[in-house]
């Protein structure tokens, strides 16, 4: 069933790459949908008829796999293409098939007339199978051909304008910069398999268990041991889950339709890395060196991206500087040793980001194509649905209070605040950033629904008709916001008297070192900690309504609109010396004066050598007489002079 589950929307892919264009519009949409749907169903099914029941393996994990044969056997190093569900694949193979579904529903309207819609949906169903092989793979062998496949899907589908300069110089943007984070994952993958001896998930996080935690210093960082293998993983994981260094791509990738926004740069693709290092936990336990710079980058992250997101104008960018927030919360989790933490986080984000996006594009669908907020406001009188179900988005994303992303946000605080695993004051540091980053998306979020929806209508409204999206793009939202809303019970917290399901369930994924363990916070800390979470979010909500009803055009300072000059200042020190080196350098030094060169001056010889010779044959027979006189003289002068 495995195998099927991939299978099914990769069946759908091709079919639509052969046939999709006799089939037509409404067709390409039902096969497109179907396909996911299928893969939605089995993964339904495998996890609640196979996976809950399964008695625990000697590991005390509940796995279901499924091996199709070998793939390859070099010396002792096997590698198979095997498939398996656990609680870690479980999870995330039902927000994406399920998410995804809504996604590629709503996608049959937002795209209706696309002249691209077959290659659309084609596109779209490969990248659905691609990430299935990411998560199934039971090795890093076949997880990475899945974490290719999923960059080439995007590459395509953030380019599915590519008449546009801006989507076309944006998909090579994301190829460019997660080819240089896949280059770390490479390498990561190399050691490990010199250490491990193996590529197999399982096999790894036993060897891992086995080895002693290596000392925290910068001297482990080039031992090319676990805290070398952890930070080459953290290259590939900043790339694929735009962190710093690597963050810059995302927010450019918002030049592909909206729905592809939703899916693959805010719901399934990007949180990828942060699967990677739960599913790799067993390696950063053993790596507190890696650990600390995983922490440290993601914290970075998510508070420099909360105040870029302060000050963009377009609804598609703030969505995007929001997730690669909420991505640096969920990395900043898994550096504190919280992976379960971070994982009930990326699953909520899936709910209320995907709907955010989709509510963004149903906005875009009704303003045909206005993405500037400035020129919208008054929306919710023309879009109440739309105004509503967008309404659970935000309220969950900027985590008020009883809200599926108050619990899972509250979680990643309260672990970060109890961490074992950082040293020193490093943990309440973080817990402070944590707290100003929610703070900051109270009041950004606040900001954009103020001036989408609220006040009266601006340029974009006054001067067109705006409309609610049909049925097939408002469905999707309704489904959403239930799950946005709802989704919180997956991991209500101890001090509510429950027992978080999502914990418990993933634990036994996750093996503490003895180092490390320590006294859970009490429930009396929790509730205080989950209180100052709340007054944060509450206070960012009503801060940020009160500011931007008054001041819906407020200009926010020159650098965050700049978004820092992040991008001037790779292009100053990064992209134009390459430039500079591969046009100065290689192309007119090396392939125009050396190369060319070369083969120009061989070509130029013989064409004078053969000149020369063609001059000897010109049919005169005077010239072959002084010819023949010529070489007559030169006989008789080396017997003459010669050596005899």
């Amino acid at each position: 069933m495995l195998t099927v589950m991939i299978l099914a929307p990769l069946f759908g892919a091709l079919l639509l790459t052969v046939a999709g264009r006799r089939l037509g519009e409404r067709l390409a949409g039902a096969l497109a949908c179907l396909a996911v749907a299928v893969a939605a169903g089995l993964a339904f099914a495998v996890f609640f008829l196979k996976l809950l029941p399964a008695a625990p393996d000697a590991e005390g994990v509940r796995r279901v796999t499924e091996r199709l044969g070998m793939w390859f056997s070099v010396g002792s190093l096997t590698a198979d293409f095997g498939l398996a569900l656990d609680p870690l694949s479980g999870v995330m193979v039902l927000f994406i098939t399920g998410v995804g579904l809504l996604i590629h529903i709503f996608a049959t309207g937002y795209m209706h007339g696309d002249e691209g819609y077959v290659r659309f949906f084609a596109a779209l169903n490969l990248f659905v199978a691609a990430m299935l092989t990411l998560v199934l793979a039971d090795n890093l062998l076949l997880m990475f051909v899945g974490w290719e496949g999923v960059g080439v899907c995007s590459y395509l589908l953030i380019g599915h304008y590519f008449t546009r300069d801006e989507a076309a110089e944006a998909a090579r943007k994301a190829f460019i910069y997660n080819r240089i984070g896949d280059a770390g994952l490479v390498l990561a993958i190399l050691l490990l398999v010199t250490k491990a001896g193996s590529v197999n998930f399982a096999d790894i996080a036993r060897w891992a268990a086995q080895q002693p935690v290596e000392t925290l210093g910068w001297a482990a960082v080039g031992a090319g041991g676990l805290t070398t293998v952890g930070l080459l993983v953290l290259l590939g994981v900043t790339g694929k889950s735009a962190q710093i260094p690597l963050f810059v791509w995302l927010p450019d990738a918002m030049a592909g339709p909206t729905p592809v926004s939703a899916l693959i740069h805010a719901a399934t693709m990007v949180t990828a890395g942060v699967y990677l290092l739960a599913r790799l936990n067993v390696v950063f336990l053993h790596a507190p060196t890696a650990l600390v710079v995983v922490a440290v980058v993601g914290g970075a992250t998510a508070l420099l991206s909360a105040t870029i997101a302060l000050g963009q104008d377009d609804i598609k960018k703030v969505l995007a500087y929001s997730t690669v927030s909420q991505l640096g919360l969920m990395v900043m989790a898994c550096g504190a040793g919280a992976f379960t933490a971070g994982i009930f986080h990326v699953t909520t984000h899936a709910f209320f980001k995907a709907l955010l996006f989709l509510g963004a594009g149903s906005v875009i669908h009704a303003l045909h194509e206005e993405q500037n907020l400035r020129r919208m406001g008054g929306l919710g009188r023309f879009m109440p649905l739309t105004r509503w179900t967008m309404t659970a988005g935000w309220l969950a994303l900027a985590g008020f209070p009883l809200l599926s992303g108050f619990f899972s946000k509250d979680e990643v605080l309260l672990e970060t605040f109890a961490s074992a695993v950082l040293p020193g004051g490093l943990a309440k540091t973080l817990w402070v950033v944590s707290l100003l980053t929610s703070l900051l998306t109270a009041v950004y979020m606040t900001r954009l629904m103020v001036l989408t929806f609220h006040g009266e209508p601006r340029e974009a409204v006054a001067h067109g008709q705006p409309h609610e999206s049909p049925l097939v793009m408002t469905l999707p939202l309704v489904v959403l916001a239930v799950l946005s809303v709802f989704g919180g019970v997956l991991g209500l917290p101890e001090a509510f008297g429950a027992h978080p399901w999502m914990r418990g369930f993933l634990s036994p994924l996750v093996t503490m070192p003895t180092e490390f363990t320590h006294e859970a916070a009490s429930h009396t800390t929790e509730l205080v900690l989950m209180g100052v979470s709340a007054a944060i979010a509450l206070t960012g909500i009503a801060g940020g309504w009160w500011f931007f009803q008054r001041h819906p055009l407020w200009e926010a300072p020159r650098i965050l609109q700049a978004k820092y000059w992040v991008d001037e200042a790779y292009d100053l020190a990064v992209a134009r010396p390459l430039e500079a080196l591969a046009r100065r350098g290689l192309w007119q030094g090396l392939d125009v004066s050396v190369v060319d060169g070369l083969v120009g001056g061989i070509g130029r010889s013989l064409s004078g050598l053969g000149a020369t010779l063609r001059e000897m044959q010109s049919g005169y027979a005077r010239g072959y007489v002084v010819m023949i006189f010529l070489a007559a003289l030169l006989i008789l002068g080396y017997f003459v002079f010669g050596p005899g």
